[in-house]
């Protein structure tokens, strides 16, 4: 699911909670995963940050991933 906000935009990644707390231990290590994928394919999108709630991860991207 994607959504766009007047100044974010977020994909939400329904996980549970125990996959939850081992993806954000290396958090900074995805985010340089995704974004230098991101580079690879030549895409304008690049990864913000990405934050945990309770059951989905958001990752807050620069532009609206399509």
């Amino acid at each position: 699911m994607m959504t766009k906000g007047l100044s974010r935009k977020q994909i939400i990644i329904p996980m549970s909670s125990k996959n939850i707390t081992k993806f954000m231990k290396n958090s900074s290590l995805h985010i340089a995963n995704i974004n230098r994928s991101l580079r690879n394919v030549k895409s304008d999108v690049l990864v913000n940050f990405i934050q945990s709630d309770q059951m989905v991860i958001t990752v807050v991207t620069s532009k609206v991933a399509l």
